[in-house]
């Protein structure tokens, strides 16, 4: 096993340090878990290739971007490609 030093945001801190706390974890096991689940879930590892973010055409911009699933936009733009 690897040891890792990081910096994270003081809230960040907080929040991980209360959910280990709440699961009976230690700390570091948040962190490990929080990277399994991130890098399972993660287009890189998914599609195989570098992630790129896609490109957005005029009217795929809007005030609601937040609410945008990028998650359809990369795979529409992958389409796009192959």
């Amino acid at each position: 096993m690897i040891k890792a030093h990081v910096q994270i945001p003081d809230e960040l801190y907080k929040r991980a340090k209360a959910l280990a706390e709440a699961k009976e974890w230690s700390l570091a096991e948040v962190f490990r878990r929080g990277l399994e689940y991130m890098t399972s879930v993660s287009c890189v590892e998914a599609m195989g290739e570098r992630w790129e973010l896609p490109v957005l055409s005029a009217e795929q911009f809007s005030d609601e971007f937040d609410e945008l699933d990028l998650r359809d936009l990369v795979e529409e733009d992958s389409m796009r490609r192959d």
